[in-house]
């Protein structure tokens, strides 16, 4: 399609050659040299880009610049003028225009602007694709490489980081193969998990992963014992590839101290992985000390109940003696009563929010097929979480403890996966129901399809009886028992899991933010 440009300016004659010069490029050019005639060519035909003189007579380009804006609000306008005083470019700028050009300008100036005003995502498209093409050796040699959980997370993150920049790539082959290649790095990461996460479990192991029930005293309380106020901000359900969709609304707030990764323990659910976070302690230890506190997966009643008392008993076994504030956000106005009481929270020396909103999504496009729609996959889904983030009572609870001087650990107790291929297991009532693993005594499954730990004490996990296993969905697969096998897979497929391995789901972004 021919990019139709107009320019507008009142010695229209002495551009000749630089009309040429486009034309010579593929463009096609039309002019006017008053801003009465373009403001009526603008009202008759669409234009990809417009050049406006700001110094005409009669009506001066300031003065025609909202009048075309008014027909054609969305195509890129691009100001040229002799004048450099400052208030004529704010102004300017003020009218939203596209792009900025002082007199004498010369043919590639103008070309430049119009390949970075209407082919930019196109270019940025070919040179990401490029990019990805010549990186692709790169990455896959880091796959065949790593032997720790750091380097794993390397990987991890340029992945991540080529998937949202390729996102809205119009070659739809370089997408197809970044998929390969991230499934073949989830299929190489549960063989690592596989091989390695027994092992974890040893203190004497410097190669360990900090581990959800490290990660409060490895990372947490020395942010604390340097900071005058610190907020703890536990999303739940939270990935890294969404935390870099948030990260560039916190620019005028905040500061990226850090931003590194830790591992959730198995199973990477919230009865495990944050009861374990908060406590300080695994899930077998806790149900040893806090036989009350612990629900095992075929006892009714909720799991997640006291991660209070979990951190109370934490900071009082390290002694720290902090001022502290504990906060549950599940309903949406809890999240504007804690905006009316953020005095709270700014008088605790540390203040813990956790935040249940991303969970609910999840649930929610399970059950909605409105939700499902609106995050049919991981970019309207990166999206929805984008969106929901910046009009939420949860920014704006950050913004206000910026204000405050509060630094901000931004975590999750996991992440969440998208499943598509169902893998049959068998089992009692007793099984828990949960898609992305399952404990119970009469487990039937296939050991090639799954990671099978008979002994749950290697794994620190309690058992309900003495002939528990647990067993853990890898990759995209989830967990469907024989029984309306079709039905349950029509109602799961393409649905967001967690409780499994995969470095969505075990990879956890643990950020460090600085009060601006």
């Amino acid at each position: 399609m021919n990019v139709k440009i107009l320019w507008v300016d009142d010695e229209i004659e002495l551009l000749k050659p630089h009309l040429l010069f486009l034309q010579n490029k593929g463009y096609e050019v039309e002019t006017s040299n008053n801003g009465y005639d373009a403001i009526e060519m603008v009202q008759q035909k669409p234009f990809d880009l417009i050049i406006l003189d700001e110094m005409m007579p009669g009506m001066t380009g300031l003065e025609t610049l909202p009048r075309i804006k008014s027909f054609a609000p969305t195509t890129p306008v691009v100001m040229v003028t002799k004048s450099e005083e400052e208030n004529i470019m704010d102004r300017a700028v003020g009218s939203k225009i596209a792009d900025y050009l002082i007199k004498p300008v010369n043919p590639n100036q103008v070309l430049l602007s119009i390949k970075k005003n209407v082919h930019q995502q196109q270019l940025v498209s070919e040179k990401s694709t490029a990019d990805y093409r010549s990186d692709f050796g790169k990455i896959s040699v880091a796959l065949s490489d790593a032997r720790t959980f750091a380097q794993w997370t390397d990987v991890y993150r340029k992945l991540v980081q080529w998937d949202i920049e390729l996102s809205e790539s119009s070659d739809s082959s370089v997408r197809e193969i970044l998929s390969y290649q991230f499934k073949e790095a989830n299929d190489l990461y549960a063989r690592f998990v596989k091989n390695n996460y027994l092992g974890w479990f040893d203190d004497t192991d410097p190669e360990r992963p900090v581990l959800s029930h490290t990660l409060l005293r490895q990372r947490l309380f020395p942010v604390v014992d340097k900071s005058k106020k610190t907020t703890f901000l536990l999303i739940d359900n939270f990935r890294y590839d969404q935390w870099l969709m948030i990260r560039p609304l916190l620019h005028n707030h905040f500061d990226v101290a850090s931003e590194e990764f830790y591992c959730a323990i198995l199973p990477t659910a919230t009865q495990y992985a944050r009861n374990a976070l908060f406590a300080g302690l695994t899930p077998l230890a806790i149900s040893k000390l806090m036989p009350d506190l612990w629900l095992n997966d075929n006892q009714e009643g909720g799991k997640n109940r006291y991660e209070e008392d979990f951190l109370k008993r934490q900071l009082q076994q390290f002694g720290k003696p902090y001022r502290m504030s504990f906060d549950k956000l599940i309903r949406p106005e809890q999240g504007k009563k804690l905006l009316e009481n953020i005095d709270r929270l700014s008088n605790a020396d540390l203040s813990v929010v956790v935040y249940n909103f991303l969970d609910i999504l999840s649930h929610a496009r399970t059950e909605s097929e409105i939700i499902r729609e609106l995050a049919e996959e991981e970019v309207a889904f990166r999206s929805l979480t984008r969106s929901w983030f910046e009009h939420s009572d949860l920014w704006e609870i950050m913004k206000q403890l910026s204000g405050r001087g509060h630094t901000i650990v931004v975590t999750s107790d996991h992440g969440t996966i998208r499943v598509d291929n169902p893998v049959k297991v068998i089992g009692d009532r007793e099984t828990s129901p949960n898609l992305r693993y399952k404990s119970g005594r009469n487990l039937n499954y296939d050991p090639k399809q799954v990671f099978a730990i008979t002994k749950p004490e290697e794994a620190h996990l309690p058992k309900s009886n003495l002939t528990s296993t647990y067993i853990f969905a890898y990759d995209h697969d989830f967990l469907v028992y024989p029984n309306n096998f079709n039905q349950h897979v029509r109602y799961y497929k393409n649905t967001f899991q967690h409780g499994g391995i995969s470095m969505e789901e075990m990879m956890v972004p643990y950020i460090v933010l600085n009060p601006k």
